[in-house]
């Protein structure tokens, strides 16, 4: 399973979901997807503005966990 640690990131530097959006010009409603991890596919230009918005790598917002069985 991949993990989106938005919520994480956000609460780390006080940013709240709609600075984001203005940073970033992804819809809000996309942001709040990912910050609940309700998204099924991410976009990667989506990622790559988060990425730049929050000052941070790829491995800090997206993280492997193994299924469990």
């Amino acid at each position: 399973m991949i993990r989106i640690k938005l919520s994480t990131l956000l609460g780390e530097r006080r940013i709240t979901q709609v600075e984001l959006a203005r940073k970033t010009g992804i819809r809000p409603a996309t942001i709040n997807e990912l910050y609940h991890e309700f998204s099924v596919r991410v976009n990667l230009e989506h990622i790559d503005k988060i990425c730049e918005a929050l000052n941070c790598e790829i491995s800090d917002l997206l993280e492997y966990e193994p299924n469990s069985i």
